[in-house]
This record gives C-alpha cells, sequence and structure tokens, in this order.
C-alpha cells in the first residue's frame, strides 16, 4: 500500500479549471506528488451587459433571499457593489444561501453573514434547503450566463418569486484545444488522469478534443483515468460518451483531492 504523503508520485494528472482557479486544486495534487499539467477548459469572462446585475443590486431591498451558486458569482456580485458604491449593509436584511463551502467562505471573507450551505453541494440540495422558507418570498440568483435551472424552476414551483441575472459567463478557450491535443498525443507527456470540477468542464473538453467526430475524439483518451467532483459532473461525462473511474463524495476540491488519492492507494 502506497504512503499516503506521496500517494501520487509517478502520476501525471491534467487539471482543467480556469486558470485563475487552478492553483489550489493543482497545488493539493502537487504536494501529493502528482506531475500536474494545467490547461484550462473554462474561462471566465464578463457578461455582454452588467445592466440587469446592477439593477438587481440598486434594487435589493425588495429581495428576501441571495442565491449564488460559485465563487465566481460571488467575485462579480462584489466587483459591481464596489463599482455601484454600494455598502454590504446593502445586504443586511437578506438571507443568503450559498452551494458550496468555497463560495460560502468567499461570502464571509467579505464580512457577510451566510444563512444556508446545503449538505450537499449541488442545486437539487439548494432547494431542498429551502423548501420551507421561500413561500412568497422574492428571491435574486446571480449565476453564470448558462446554467441549470434546477433552482429557479423549483422554487417557483415552492412559490417563490425568482430573478435571475447574469453575473458572469463561461466560454470555451480556444488556446487550449492546441494544448490538449498535444498533450494527449506526446507519450512522454499524455495525462494517466484528467480531473472535472463541473459539467461545463466536461461539455468543453470534448469540444476542444481534434478531429471529426466525437467518436473519432474519444479514442484519443484510451487508458487515461475520469476524476469527476460530484453526480452531476458525473452525469454529463457519462452523457457525452466518456467515463466516471473516481468520483468524490464530497463535491468540493479536498473532496475531489481524497478521491483521487483513495484511489491511487487502493486501486
Amino acid at each position: 500500500m502506497k504512503n499516503k504523503a506521496l500517494a501520487l508520485i509517478g502520476l501525471r494528472i491534467l487539471v482543467g479549471r480556469a486558470r485563475h482557479q487552478a492553483s489550489s486544486l493543482s497545488s493539493a495534487l502537487g504536494d501529493l506528488g502528482a506531475e500536474v499539467i494545467e490547461i484550462p477548459f473554462i474561462e471566465i469572462r464578463k457578461p455582454r451587459s452588467y445592466k440587469p446585475l446592477d439593477h438587481a443590486l440598486q434594487n435589493l431591498d425588495i429581495y428576501d433571499w441571495l442565491i449564488l451558486t460559485s465563487v465566481n458569482g460571488v467575485d462579480a456580485v462584489w466587483d459591481r457593489l464596489k463599482k455601484l458604491r454600494l455598502p454590504n449593509s446593502k445586504l443586511a436584511r437578506l438571507k443568503i444561501a450559498a452551494i458550496g463551502p468555497a463560495t460560502a467562505d468567499a461570502i464571509k471573507e467579505r464580512g457577510v453573514k451566510v444563512h444556508v450551505v446545503p449538505k450537499e453541494y449541488v442545486a437539487e440540495s439548494v432547494v431542498r434547503s429551502l423548501r420551507n422558507r421561500v413561500k412568497g418570498k422574492r428571491v435574486l440568483l446571480a449565476r453564470a450566463k448558462v446554467a441549470r435551472d434546477v433552482i429557479p424552476q423549483q422554487l417557483r414551483k415552492l412559490g417563490a418569486h425568482v430573478d435571475v441575472v447574469e453575473a458572469y459567463e463561461t466560454i470555451i478557450p480556444q488556446s487550449s484545444r492546441k494544448r490538449l491535443n498535444a498533450a494527449l498525443k506526446n507519450k512522454a507527456r499524455r495525462p494517466h488522469l484528467i480531473t472535472f470540477t463541473s459539467s461545463s468542464t466536461v461539455k468543453n473538453f470534448t469540444a476542444l478534443l481534434k478531429g471529426g467526430g466525437q467518436r473519432r475524439n474519444l479514442k484519443q483518451l484510451d487508458g487515461i483515468l475520469f476524476a469527476s467532483i460530484g453526480p452531476v459532473t458525473s452525469d454529463t461525462l457519462r452523457q457525452l460518451g466518456l467515463h466516471v473511474d473516481i468520483e468524490a463524495e464530497q463535491y468540493t476540491i479536498p473532496g475531489l483531492v481524497a478521491a483521487i488519492v483513495s484511489a491511487a492507494i487502493h486501486g
């Protein structure tokens, strides 16, 4: 059995997080001995217009709840609050829900209380956590331009009035296409394992693969293991014809690292 502290020595692991977010995962894997390759599958950029978000932030007094589903959303909201010269006190009467501990920590670092963090860090769990608390309430959901509609749809069914505003946009970093395909073709640099931290990273990864059709592209992946941060990401992998070799039990970056280490030790 491998020593846990050295569990990932000899493994090349491809991290596909957005460039500004890759360091936490890359550092954790590197500290355990892995050789980390960073090729972003996702890029975060500003929305085409901040008008809907700005309008919502300028009218926070009409809302009862604010839901944030990512650190990117937190960053965008507070950037706009600063731009609009709106103090944290504007949030004082709001209840705030964060989809997971990283999002909650990003809010708390800005001096604001988080009232709800669901037990599981997925949209369905956010809905369950708010089930008896939103009937007749006004809810502001700030999120990516393209995202699953589970939260707004289900909360509306529970009687909430939900406004969804775009805080940021995720796009495919085209500069990663050449690097990804070069890494897959180079036997000396080919990853043993690829990590996926969201459904968007899975979809963008398949889009970045070079070639004619998806079936032919996937042959480039023979022998490579896939590690998923949780069940939603795993479902997307399977839907796109990819396999799930490792799935985190806790849907966080530390949870993903722990799952990879466990697989390395026991596999």
